[in-house]
């Protein structure tokens, strides 16, 4: 079962990245954003109001605007530059793999940040994670996809925005139940997106039914589907687990590009996967072997996976 659990979570999480090509082909980035947005806080709305109502008891103000910029930083920061950067020309794999590095900077970052040790092995794997993206990116740049070749830097923007929510959530006093985060998270993605669509006039949807088709892709597979896996997964095997699927989006999503959209995948694409994928195997023996955490304020590690969001939070999204 877990292992079923596994692929199914591993390919709706991938899906984000196809749906966001999807919905690339028909509209801007924040039209599709905020059509997958508005529908879906609405209906955590509803939610929030009936049957979980006693999630939101004993939460005050400086809790809620704590989980507001969370969902800012993990959700609307962190998929615009993806949904930017695939409009942009680069490829959807390109562009998972890049993401798929957070769990490595994040667990680089928690010895300076958090006081929790990192060790050698670790380090060697943050550098062989980083050698992958290098190789991949370089071989997309070469295809011919006509992205500019500062469109490459984009979607390291939002994964550096999803490890600064990573760290925030981290350092909040305690953990808010799952039904309000998701619900704060989605809901200031939904304003943010809205806003952004109204202010440069893309806020009417396209007639094409191509457009609503990557509108419930992404809403079923890529957000319910992929975080709802996501902690069913973490209850039952824990956050390494998920943290060593998230490195298998990549190659995942760099097939499923190439089957569905033609994108390129040629030897040199397939060696950085290679590395990418070696990267989680040294990172994962590093980890096992690595001392006792010190001065961490939460018994858990921070390195956590990325589409979409922090460990501990209910935001965590596919892109």
């Amino acid at each position: 079962m877990n292992v079923l659990l596994s692929i199914a979570f591993v390919l709706t999480w991938s899906s984000g990245f196809i749906g966001a090509k999807l919905g690339a082909g028909s509209a801007s980035a924040v039209t599709v954003l905020m059509w997958r947005f508005l529908p879906l806080a609405l209906a955590l709305a509803v939610v929030a109001l009936t049957v979980a109502r006693s999630s939101w008891r004993g939460l005050g103000a400086r809790d809620l605007l704590r989980q507001t910029v969370v969902g800012a930083l993990s959700q609307s920061g962190y998929l615009l530059t993806v949904y930017y950067a695939i409009q942009l020309g680069v490829s959807s794999g390109t562009t998972a793999l890049i993401d798929g590095t957070q769990p490595l900077v994040a667990g680089a970052l928690a010895g300076p940040l958090l006081g929790q040790y990192v060790s050698r092995t670790q380090w060697a794997g943050l550098g062989l994670g980083v050698t992958g993206v290098v190789i991949v990116t370089a071989a997309d740049a070469a295809s011919g996809t006509h992205a500019p070749p500062w469109a490459y830097a984009v979607p390291f923007l939002g994964m550096f925005s999803l490890v600064a929510a990573t760290f925030l959530d981290r350092r909040s006093p305690a953990p808010v139940p799952p039904a309000v985060s998701m619900t704060v998270h989605c809901a200031t993605s939904a304003v943010i997106f809205t806003a952004l669509a109204v202010g440069s006039g893309a806020a009417i949807p396209p007639a094409e039914a191509s457009f609503w088709v990557a509108i419930s892709w992404l809403v079923t597979l890529s957000t319910f589907g992929g975080y709802g896996l996501y902690w069913l997964i973490l209850r039952r095997s824990g956050v390494t687990r998920v943290n060593t699927l998230m490195f298998l989006m990549a190659p995942v999503t760099a097939l499923w590009g190439a089957l569905m959209f033609g994108e390129p995948f040629g030897v040199q694409t397939a060696l950085g996967l290679a590395v990418g994928i070696s990267a989680v195997a040294v990172v994962h023996r590093g980890e096992s072997s690595a001392p006792a955490a010190v001065c961490s304020r939460r018994e858990d590690p921070p390195a956590t996976p990325s589409e979409y969001v922090p460990a501990q939070s209910a935001s965590r999204k596919s892109a």
